[in-house]
């Protein structure tokens, strides 16, 4: 099997890994928590703030890879809290156009660095 990984100078990994690796046409976007790029820091703020934070670096990733939010298939969301479903999702339906991509949505005890969200992402190039 052979993939490749792509990085985005914009996104910020706090691990291991690449931010994502495409093999077959498909590509797996690792999760991105809210850290902006420009101070490696946790956006402070609700939950809003920190899913169009997710966004931003899902989109910096997506961009380097040469793909938008048009090729995404598949959407996973990591709440910390379900109450802030709601305003998460308020913030997701603006990144898409329909039909929108699968997604599941799943509540968590924590997430790394105190994130309150965290999203990860499967494209698909055209």
């Amino acid at each position: 099997m052979s993939r490749k990984a792509y990085n985005a100078k914009d996104a910020v990994a706090v691990g291991p890994y690449s931010h994502a690796v495409e093999s077959g046409g498909f590509l797996y976007l690792s999760g991105q928590t809210p850290i902006d790029s420009n101070t490696g820091m946790l956006v402070t703020g609700d939950i809003t703030a920190q899913t169009e934070q997710c966004f931003k670096n899902l989109t910096n990733v997506l961009t380097s890879a040469g793909m938008t939010h048009d090729d995404v298939i598949k959407v996973k969301v990591f709440l910390t809290d379900m109450k802030n479903f709601h305003a998460m999702n308020e913030v997701y339906e603006k990144q898409f156009s329909k039909p929108f991509p699968a997604r599941t949505t799943i509540g968590v005890k924590e997430l790394p660095i105190g994130a309150q969200v965290e999203i990860e992402m499967i494209a698909k190039r055209s």
